[in-house]
């Protein structure tokens, strides 16, 4: 089992990721990951909740931040900052050596895109705190904006996307 922080736009889960049961092809909305022992901790403030187990759905998180992950073998790494939902997050996302997103026809199969060196904070509150974790997967159809030095339309498609060379002129 490993520590998770799944960010939702209403809070975040916090707790011991297990695997969910296996489900089959016919099932429309199947967990991302169960959580275990997890806390509730809400973003319109209160007391953080002791849950139990949890079942996260995909389209729920926005943002998973885990202890651990095998970053790719020769990975080329860019800068790239993010907003989803109410938070705005840094990191660093991996590409292979030579490749040009524009040009190419791989596209990402998965609903999460995965980040090295993150940083998460709220947008409404840039002087607030803001949390690290050393690897997060990012729901790629929920980023509204993305900075970045190279197009990333196709990992992030419908995002307000600008490249960092151009941000001076934003």
């Amino acid at each position: 089992m490993h520590h998770i922080e799944a960010y939702t736009a209403e809070g975040v889960m916090s707790g011991s990721a297990i695997e969910s049961p296996g489900h089959g092809r016919d099932d429309a909305d199947p967990p991302l990951v169960g959580v275990d022992r997890a806390i509730w901790h809400p973003l319109a403030g209160g007391a953080s909740v002791r849950r139990g187990r949890v079942d996260l759905k995909p389209d729920d998180v926005l943002i998973v931040c885990a202890d651990s992950e095998e970053p790719p073998i020769f990975a080329r790494w860019h800068a790239v900052e993010l907003e989803t939902g109410p938070y705005r997050v840094s990191g660093e996302l991996p590409s292979v050596p030579g490749f040009d997103p524009g040009r190419s026809l791989a596209r990402p199969g998965g609903q999460f895109v995965s980040l090295r060196d993150v940083r998460i904070a709220l947008a409404g509150n840039p002087d607030g705190g803001f949390v690290e974790c050393a690897y997060a997967l990012i729901n790629r159809y929920a980023v509204e904006r993305i900075v970045a030095d190279i197009d990333l339309g196709v990992y992030f498609p419908g995002t307000g996307h600008v490249i960092a060379a151009e941000r001076s002129a934003v």
